[in-house]
């Protein structure tokens, strides 16, 4: 699960692909939720990584 954070709230989608000008958000039957501009977009967050699973740096 992933978590779009919009300056104004947030929007919670199963998968995104990255586009042009901004990311496409689906749910998990591959329907489109939203088309976010870039302009309009903080971050995409994937929601099942702990903080603990980032790779150690050598």
């Amino acid at each position: 699960m992933y978590r779009a954070i919009l300056p104004d709230g947030d929007m919670q989608c199963d998968d995104y692909e990255k586009e042009e000008y901004g990311v496409i958000l689906y749910t998990e039957s591959d329907e489109v939720i939203a088309f976010v501009p870039y302009a309009n977009l903080i971050a995409v967050i994937n929601e099942e990584v702990d903080i603990g699973d980032e790779p150690a740096i050598a």
